[in-house]
């Protein structure tokens, strides 16, 4: 029988690469758009600006190639057996779930920024999907309503409200984050309702590992696609994240990945 502190490992290598596959997984959907907010133009000239900031990478590179064994020892192999063993269909309501209860925490982002009305779609999207979507597994504010997510991040509501990106990171397990998104990512977990239901720390990482976990699952690929068409895979992620998050805090159109579009 496996042990507590054994599953904890495998579950807790899910957090691995997590911020890269919501990135991926956006952009193999196509073009991710919000309304344009006049108040965030001001900012366009200082973010075109932010260059990269990588003091850290020769540490950086260390910690990429350790997420990127992890990946191909551990967690490919988990994700594979799941996707095998777990029909599409039920993937995709799992992650309807998933991203159901975690509405909050763009909600109170979209208030934050000022957003009011993508708090509103938001915050409807959440009370659709819990009664007629049965407890999220359903999303019929989509398909019925079609009321698209406004996705925040307390990353981006740290950036509109004037606070530099910071040093690009690979953090082990973690993946491709700023410090910036450091502190955001630290928000975010203040505000999922998942912090507060699960007390204990293994539930918890059991909790977030199965959600990412379930969505590389439905993108199964992505990660390996990006190392294949890479001259320097490591070059190459720290690009496409920074440009995505840049255009992310915009709200400038997030554009499909031409490689993963042409496979």
């Amino acid at each position: 029988m496996i042990s507590k502190k054994v599953f904890l490992f495998f579950l807790v290598l899910a957090f691995m690469l997590g911020p890269v596959w919501v990135i991926q997984a956006d952009e193999a959907e196509g073009t991710v758009a919000l309304p344009r907010d006049d108040r965030n133009k001001d900012l366009d000239i200082f973010f075109d600006a932010e260059d990269i900031s990588d003091p850290f990478e020769p540490m950086n590179r260390v910690f990429f190639q350790v997420n990127d064994k992890l990946y191909f020892w551990i967690l490919k192999p988990v994700s594979t057996a799941y996707r095998t063993v777990v029909p599409k269909d039920f993937r995709q309501c799992f992650d309807n779930f998933f991203d159901n209860v975690a509405a909050p925490v763009r909600v109170v982002n979209n208030l934050l920024q000022g957003k009011f009305a993508g708090a509103g779609i938001d915050l409807s999207r959440f009370l659709i999907n819990s009664t007629a979507g049965v407890l999220g597994f359903g999303d019929p504010a989509l398909i019925t309503f079609g009321l698209e997510p406004r996705p925040e991040d307390f990353g981006q509501t740290l950036g509109i409200w004037g606070l530099g990106e910071g040093p690009y990171l690979c953090l082990p397990l973690l993946g491709p984050l700023t410090v910036r998104d450091s502190a955001g990512f630290a928000g975010d977990a203040l505000l999922h309702p998942g912090t507060y239901v699960f007390s204990n720390p293994v539930d918890r990482a059991a909790y977030y590992s199965a959600d990412k976990v379930n969505m590389i699952s439905l993108h199964p690929d992505l990660y390996e696609d990006m190392k294949r068409y890479s001259l320097d895979p490591y070059i190459s992620m720290r690009q496409f994240y920074l440009d995505y998050r840049r255009n992310k805090l915009l709200d400038r159109p997030v554009r499909s990945n031409v490689m993963i579009n042409e496979l």
